[in-house]
């Protein structure tokens, strides 16, 4: 059973892939898991690679939730996107990570700002 907090990222992992989408994006893959983390998305943008982190918050008492992807979580990603590069052919690809944040509040549609080329690999 999936608890409060698991249940708005699912939604927002959701609510993410219908966004990107609707903007052109071909989403590959969702929750890519190995030793380092998860790849909440990875998707096609034309011909780039894109690794999508996801962030969903139900209010912004503790920040924004693009915020919460410090530095620390930024490495988790670059490495576990090695992982997924080792094991899958993309070569001579370009490769990008963005972000989409989503608040999700008690009234209205979900706000979600997407963050192109958020961070660089950072390995």
């Amino acid at each position: 059973m999936l608890n409060r907090r698991q249940l708005l990222g699912q939604r927002g992992e959701t609510i993410a892939c219908n966004y990107l989408e609707q903007h052109g994006y071909k989403i590959v893959q969702q929750n890519f898991r190995c030793t380092f983390g998860e790849l909440d998305i990875i998707a096609n943008d034309g011909n780039t690679l894109v690794i999508v982190e996801v962030k969903t918050r139900s209010s912004n008492n503790f920040g924004p939730p693009a915020a919460a992807v410090g530095f620390k979580k930024q490495s988790q990603i670059c490495r576990a996107t090695q992982i997924y590069l080792a094991d899958h052919d993309t070569t001579e690809r370009d490769i990008r990570f963005d972000v989409v944040s989503i608040l999700i509040g008690q009234n209205g549609p979900p706000e979600i700002e997407l963050l192109i080329d958020a961070f660089e690999f950072c390995l």
